[in-house]
């Protein structure tokens, strides 16, 4: 640590969690980057590439593997996905799922952390699937959980269109209710004698339906799945609109952040845990992971010459194409350097709320919402870097989540370059971290905190059956 971090931090570091951000497909973080030289986004349908891949992170000290996901295409700039296919922005996407059940094969420690939306699967199929990861992984099982923003998807799953923001979000929370209950409360602890003597492998008194009916969905159960080792996944959330915010401070364990900088990043973190505090739960039981991608030099001088060739790759009709589907506003029909109308915006509306928070002196435009991401490079030495790591850490970060600019194997050079100074700081692991995804994360054990609404549920079910009359 430089004399002058050092003194500011006092002297010793606080270790951050590490995540590889990325999709089961072409990333289109910084659309265009697929036709780098270094590349191997071609390969994305090849097995033995993300073997090698999710056994480098392993190595490399990285906590997990976060793959992104979607339900439809990107078709709003210019009416068409023409823009879409032509940059592979979103498509072709295979399911991450069915990626992170071979990976659980030859990895022993990393996390395997997945997007799905409350869209795409009815929650009784999802829990199945979700429970049956996480015991075949051994308990290393993360969930994004997303509303959905693509019109397209919507009419993918037999909806004219998706739901108005804050609806979707209220058909999430039912969602998670039925989950909750699927994973929490349909088998009770004990439930398995497996006794071969009196011919029980399951006690019937301890299996119960959920018998959930709400105005989404109608849950008879019970759960199809034993209690997997941490019953409900690792939950992560990545809404940074209002009622995003308040979702992730009801539900979420880990929070995504695409912050504009540290202070942008310091804002939505406190407003977060204010709420979690309103909510019954603590502020520490929430934790944050900002998204950044690198781009390491020997010298600051050869990163920068480095971040200049790659942006010369950036694809702008294809950062348009992507920005206007997450907006859903056609980006091609409005006058990018004209003031934001939040009216006009129906998809991810917490975009503007991320820039204002790290801007709040200055009025954002269009162009400022579609050139946001570029805005999260880490650019310089392995010492800077971890310099500018140390800045997020101070502000209240607690992870970093490294996404695939340019290439899948920016990750190599990240483990290569960067991991051993941030070892040396204290800022990332050493040694294997034994247990589940959630104690590998700082969980005080396997299963959710009691503080947790799902938690709750589980107490008050529990509770009714044991003062339920007989018969």
């Amino acid at each position: 640590m430089s004399e002058a971090h050092a003194s500011a931090r006092g002297g010793r570091s606080r270790r951050l969690l590490f995540s590889a951000f990325t999709t089961v497909g072409v990333p289109n973080n910084v659309p265009g980057l697929w036709r780098h030289p270094t590349a191997r986004h071609l390969d994305h349908t090849d097995l033995r590439q993300w073997i090698e891949l999710a056994q480098l992170l392993e190595a490399g000290g990285f906590d997990m593997l976060f793959l992104a996901d979607q339900a439809g295409v990107y078709d709003t700039y210019h009416g068409c996905a023409d823009q879409a296919l032509r940059d592979g922005i979103g498509v072709p996407l295979g399911d991450p799922e069915v990626l992170l059940s071979a990976l659980a094969a030859v990895t022993d420690d990393l996390g395997l952390t997945f997007t799905s939306s409350t869209l795409q699967e009815l929650p009784f199929n999802f829990a199945r699937r979700i429970s049956t990861l996480d015991h075949l992984s051994g308990g290393r099982v993360g969930w994004n959980i997303v509303t959905g923003y693509l019109d397209n998807a919507a009419r993918n799953f037999g909806l004219p269109q998706q739901l108005p923001h804050d609806e979707r979000y209220r058909q999430a929370e039912e969602y998670l209710d039925v989950v909750y209950r699927l994973w929490e409360t349909s088998w009770e602890d004990g439930s398995l004698p497996r006794d071969a003597r009196r011919g029980c492998y399951a006690d019937p008194a301890k299996v119960h339906p959920i018998d959930f009916h709400g105005g989404f969905y109608d849950v008879e159960g019970p759960h199809l799945v034993e209690p997997s080792p941490q019953r409900t996944p690792v939950l992560f959330q990545a809404g940074s609109s209002s009622a995003g915010r308040r979702f992730a401070a009801r539900h979420a364990e880990i929070v995504f952040l695409i912050a504009r900088n540290p202070e942008g990043a310091s804002v939505h973190i406190n407003d977060v845990r204010q709420l979690a505090q309103a909510n019954g739960r603590r502020a520490e039981d929430i934790r944050f992971i900002q998204g950044l991608w690198f781009v390491i030099g020997s010298t600051e001088e050869e990163a920068r010459c480095r971040l200049a060739e790659i942006e010369e790759w950036v694809s702008f009709e294809g950062v348009l194409a992507d920005r206007s589907a997450k907006l859903g506003i056609d980006l091609g029909a409005v006058d990018l350097d004209a003031p934001v109308d939040e009216a006009l915006i129906r998809g991810v509306q917490g975009t503007v709320r991320t820039i204002r928070d790290g801007t709040p002196d200055r009025v954002q435009t269009f162009r400022d919402l579609a050139m946001h991401l570029l805005s999260a490079a880490v650019v310089g030495t392995p010492e800077q870097i971890a310099d500018r790591l140390e800045d997020w850490a101070a502000a209240g970060v607690d992870g970093v989540n490294v996404m695939d600019v340019p290439t899948h194997w920016a990750f190599a050079d990240f483990v290569e370059h960067v991991v051993p100074v941030l070892q040396q700081r204290g800022l990332m692991r050493r040694e294997h971290v034994s247990g589940t995804l959630r104690e590998k994360l700082g969980g005080a054990g396997p299963r959710l905190l009691d503080r947790h609404p799902a938690r709750r549920l589980r107490a008050v079910t529990q509770s009714t059956r044991e003062t339920a009359p007989l018969g």
